[in-house]
C-alpha cells in the first residue's frame, strides 16, 4: 500500500509547489493553489487538452463497445474455426498500447502509407492522415476502436449466460430477430455492456502511447492530438514542471472518479440484473 500511496501524497504536496524535477524537494517553494488557479484560468492548453480527450472519448468508446458486441454476436455462434476467428479479433488487445503498434500505424496512415496506396487502387486521392489536424484525432480513434477484443471476450462470456429459453419463447410469439436483440440480448447483457462502458471510458481518458508516438511527443498537428495525459507529461517532463503537473494529474483523478460516479448513479435506471434487483 505505501508503494502507492507514498507517491500519491508526495504529487499532491508537489501540487502546491512550484517543483521543477531539478531543484531538492527541501528547497521548492510552496505557491498554494497558484497552480490550480493557473490551470482553470491562465492556460489555454489544459482547456484545449480537456476538449481533445473529451471528444477522443465520447466518440472512440462507444464505438468500440458497439465494434465489440457486433462481432461477439456474430461469433456467438458454433461454426466451424469461430475459436480462431476469436483468437484474430483478440489478438490487437494483446498488443495493448504498445510503442511498436503505434509506429506501425504511423506508418500506415502517413501520406505514402499503405492505406493510401490500398485507395489509390480505387482511384481515391488518400490524406496525409497523421500529419492533417483534421484527421491525427479520428486516426487515433479508428486505432482504439480496432482494439475491441477485450470487451469482445467479455461480451462474449455474457452472451453464453443469456437463456437460449427466452429466445425460443420470443420466436414462438413471433418475435423477429430485432426485437430479440432488443427486449432479450440488450436487457439481460445490460451489466456487461455497463461493466465494459465503465472500463473502457476510464482506458480512453488515459490514452498517451498512441497519441505520444504519432505526434513524435507534441500533440501534434497543431495540438490536434493533445490527449490530457500527453499533455501533463508535456508540462511535467518536458517543461519541467512537475508542480503544475501534479496538479494537472489530481485533477485528472478528481474528473475520472466524478465521471465513474456518474455512471453508477444512472446505471440503476437501465441495468438489470438477473435476480431481478437494479443496483
Amino acid at each position: 500500500m505505501g508503494i502507492t500511496a507514498i507517491p500519491m501524497l508526495l504529487s499532491l504536496y508537489l501540487s502546491f509547489t512550484n517543483y521543477d524535477v531539478l531543484t531538492p524537494l527541501s528547497e521548492v517553494e510552496w505557491v498554494g493553489l497558484a497552480n490550480y488557479r493557473r490551470m482553470f484560468t491562465a492556460d489555454p492548453s489544459y482547456w484545449h487538452s480537456v476538449r481533445v480527450t473529451a471528444t477522443f472519448a465520447l466518440v472512440a468508446v462507444p464505438l468500440k463497445l458497439a465494434a465489440a458486441l457486433g462481432v461477439a454476436l456474430l461469433l456467438n455462434r458454433a461454426w466451424r474455426g469461430v475459436g480462431l476467428f476469436r483468437g484474430l479479433f483478440y489478438l490487437p488487445s494483446l498488443l495493448g498500447g504498445s510503442v511498436a503498434l503505434s509506429i506501425v500505424w504511423r506508418t500506415m496512415f502517413s501520406g505514402d502509407g499503405s492505406v493510401n496506396s490500398l485507395l489509390a487502387i480505387f482511384g481515391i486521392t488518400g490524406e496525409p492522415w497523421v500529419n492533417d489536424p483534421d484527421w491525427a484525432l479520428q486516426t487515433l480513434m479508428v486505432l482504439a476502436i480496432w482494439q475491441f477484443g477485450a470487451p469482445m471476450v467479455i461480451f462474449l462470456a455474457g452472451l453464453k449466460q443469456v437463456p437460449t429459453e427466452l429466445y425460443e419463447a420470443a420466436a414462438v410469439d413471433g418475435a423477429g430477430a430485432w426485437r430479440r436483440f432488443f427486449h432479450i440480448t440488450l436487457p439481460m447483457l445490460s451489466p456487461v455492456i455497463f461493466f465494459n462502458l465503465v472500463l473502457e471510458t476510464i482506458h480512453g481518458f488515459q490514452g498517451f502511447t498512441a497519441a505520444f508516438v504519432l505526434s513524435n511527443g507534441t500533440g501534434g498537428p497543431v495540438d490536434s492530438t493533445l490527449m490530457y495525459t500527453l499533455n501533463l507529461y508535456i508540462k511535467g517532463f518536458t517543461d519541467l514542471e512537475m508542480g503544475y503537473a501534479s496538479a494537472m494529474a489530481w485533477v485528472f483523478l478528481l474528473a475520472i472518479g466524478l465521471v465513474t460516479a456518474v455512471l453508477f448513479s444512472t446505471g440503476r435506471f437501465w441495468v438489470h440484473y438477473s435476480d431481478g434487483a437494479d443496483r
